[in-house]
Order: C-alpha cells, then sequence, then structure tokens
C-alpha cells in the first residue's frame, strides 16, 4: 500500500510540473488564502515495519471531521503551489479487554489531529486543480484502562509525516470543493500522564488512511 500511495504521488508532481499552461485561463483561480472544512473516512493501524509486531486487524475505525487553512499562489498560468494546517478530530477507536492490546497501545481513541504541510498542483482544466501534499502531522491517541472500580486516563503524543493527492474544483466565484487521500506514518511517539509529565520518545510505527471530502471559501 505505501509503495503505491508513493508512486502515485510521484506521478502525481510529475504532472504538475510537465503539463501545459493555459494561456489565458484564469491563472487567479486557486490563488489566495482559503478556509475550509473537512469530514472523511478515518483509519488508524499498526504499521509493517520493524518496529510494530501487533497484527494489522487490530485497527481503530470513524470519521474525520475538522477544519483547515492555507494560502496558494500560481506560478505561470498552470502551476500552484501552496502551503496549509488543518486541527481534526476524530471517532475512531478499539474497544477491547483492558489487558489486550491494540495498535500496540492498550485500549484507545483516536484525538486531535494537528497538520502542517504545503502542496504542489496543476490546473487540469480552469476550474480543476490536481495536487499533491506533504508534511508534518502530530496525532493524540487518548488511552483509558480500568480495574472496575477506577477508570483512569492518559494521552499518547505520536509525531510523523503525511502524504497525499487529491482534487479540487472552484465552485462559483470564490467557493471550492475537494477530494483527497492521504496516508500518514507515526515514528515517534511520548505518553503523557494526567500530571502533564511525558515519557521520553520511543520507536513505533503507526500507519493511517484517510479518505476526506472537504469544502471551503476563498478571499
Amino acid at each position: 500500500m505505501r509503495t503505491l500511495v508513493l508512486t502515485a504521488l510521484a506521478a502525481t508532481a510529475t504532472a504538475a510540473f510537465a503539463a501545459p499552461a493555459f494561456a489565458q485561463d484564469e491563472p487567479t483561480t486557486f490563488t489566495g488564502p482559503r478556509v475550509g472544512v473537512i469530514l472523511g473516512y478515518d483509519q488508524i493501524q499498526p504499521g509493517s515495519g520493524p518496529n510494530s509486531d501487533i497484527g494489522s486487524d487490530r485497527r481503530a475505525q470513524g470519521l474525520t471531521y475538522g477544519g483547515d487553512l492555507g494560502y496558494d499562489a500560481a506560478i505561470g498560468n498552470s502551476l500552484v503551489i501552496g502551503a496549509e494546517g488543518e486541527v481534526t478530530g476524530s471517532t475512531g477507536k478499539v474497544t477491547n479487554p483492558a489487558t489486550a492490546s491494540a495498535l500496540g497501545y492498550g485500549r484507545v481513541k483516536a484525538g486531535r489531529d494537528l497538520y502542517i504541510g504545503g502542496r504542489v498542483g496543476v490546473r487540469a482544466a480552469p476550474s480543476t486543480l490536481i495536487y499533491a501534499k506533504g508534511g508534518y502531522t502530530n496525532q493524540r491517541l487518548d488511552l483509558t484502562a480500568s480495574d472496575g472500580t477506577t477508570e483512569t486516563g492518559a494521552h499518547y503524543n505520536l509525531d510523523g509525516y503525511r502524504l497525499g493527492a487529491g482534487v479540487e474544483q472552484a465552485i462559483g466565484g470564490k467557493a471550492y470543493a475537494k477530494l483527497e487521500y492521504r496516508y500518514s506514518n507515526y515514528g515517534d511517539a511520548r505518553l503523557e500522564y494526567p500530571s502533564g509529565a511525558n515519557t521520553n520518545n520511543f520507536d513505533v510505527d503507526t500507519d493511517r488512511h484517510q479518505v476526506v471530502a472537504g469544502v471551503g471559501i476563498r478571499f
């Protein structure tokens, strides 16, 4: 899966630089600041690398939701580059006995996710943008444990990278809609105790697959 994702992203980026220009086709359609909301499918699971020995069927699935903002600039008549950020949440969780392990972390629910990165795209049509993206992501996993009488909670903070590709369609004057696939991998984690103290980082291998739709407006 990871190889296919990287191949698709490479092809998208190559197309962005190789596509012909639209000589007089509204080069400012996908430029300027933007803000939007996103909603879609979310799946978190153990990775397949050497740092993971948990079966990939132990996964958390649900909906991701939240908001994003960004700024894009046109280079010539077809190429667009930009920076963006997201704050999202998720309904994904794994419910199992406290003694069992899921995702390699125990009994968990996906918490908030922070993302910052960039994207590069090409206008495949005057109002259609095809793009690839990449950047840094920080995911929180909420851990809940119970001995039958007392329930305690803690958080794992995971650091990793995100790659993705999508298509954005301009609607009317300044509105837009988009559809996007994203793959994230988290390689570092630390446990945050209720007191606010953190452990040192330790190696993990956690994968995330998302398919999201979004709508927004440019200013």
